[in-house]
């Protein structure tokens, strides 16, 4: 991993590498894989931060499985707005079906727990969630998480999908600004 990074007028330092990162991935497919491994599970990806930790993932995945996605935001900036907004729906029928729905990041849980409520709705014969990383510290809404590749601080990363204004999200690392 590379040594310090600034992106725009942020300066961001290293906080997981690419090999953590890659580690950790496996780790969660192999785990996905015993548990749905057979069933055809559908992946939906929670866009556009966690289509890289989707793709990464899938690939892992060592069974038939299909992917659909979703664009949900609730961020401005460096911090989140406070509502969460459907941009791009899924057009998949969920009924019956096992789904993984996978997330950049949870900090507020408050955009998990929107899209959670409207896929339970639709009556799926399971929810798993997945998220690369997670800010306990910042948790306002009750979300069950079942998978968590990492734990952070209650601070603001990019990398792996993760971004600034945009940029940042094709770097293989993780990294934190540096306040």
């Amino acid at each position: 991993m590379s040594d310090n990074i600034t992106i725009r007028e942020l300066e961001f330092v290293p906080l997981l590498s690419e090999k953590q990162v890659q580690d950790r991935v496996a780790e969660l497919g192999e785990a996905l894989t015993e548990r749905y491994g057979g069933s055809n599970p559908l992946f939906i990806s929670i866009l556009s931060g966690a289509f890289v930790f989707a793709s990464d993932l899938m690939r892992q995945f060592r069974a038939d499985c299909e992917v659909g996605f979703v664009k949900l935001s609730s961020y401005s900036g460096t911090r989140s707005s406070g509502s969460v907004q459907t941009v791009m729906g899924l057009e998949k029928e969920l009924k019956g079906r096992h789904l993984i729905v996978l997330e950049d990041i949870i900090d507020t849980g408050r955009t998990l727990h929107f899209f959670l409520d409207h896929l339970r709705g639709q009556e799926p014969a399971s929810i798993c969630t997945v998220t690369f990383l997670r800010k306990p510290d910042a948790a306002e809404f009750p979300v069950q998480v079942d998978y968590v590749g990492f734990d952070i601080g209650n601070e603001f990363v990019v990398g792996y999908g993760l971004d600034y204004e945009g940029i940042g999200r094709n770097l293989p690392g993780v990294y934190v600004h540096n306040e």
